[in-house]
């Protein structure tokens, strides 16, 4: 999959050195099919984003910031059924202005 590509459809600046640093941390939950996609309708899968991803990743303790940049993205890609982890991630750093934790 070409992430860069992906991410260009809900955001207009895309850092590719975060993405290439992405691709390779997160390559094995990228590989299975029920890893690599995030699913906004299941809330223990978006609790399991807020916790493993926000909370412990990026180091957003903020419990009012990590929604509303779930809410952001959520609304963002609002319609697509397939959303990609690697950009739910790219985009949620990106609205909580932590981009630079993932090079």
């Amino acid at each position: 999959m070409d992430h860069v590509a992906d991410i260009k459809k809900y955001t207009k600046k895309v850092d590719e050195a975060v993405v290439a640093s992405m691709e390779k941390t997160y390559r094995l939950v990228l590989s299975r099919a029920d890893s690599a996609l995030v699913s906004f309708a299941d809330e223990k899968e978006v609790d399991t984003v807020r916790k493993n991803f926000i909370v412990k990743k990026l180091g957003v303790t903020d419990d009012a910031a990590a929604q509303k940049a779930l809410d952001s993205v959520s609304a963002k890609m609002k319609g697509v059924s397939r959303k990609n982890r690697l950009t739910v991630y790219y985009l949620l750093a990106e609205e909580l202005g932590k981009l630079d934790v993932l090079k």
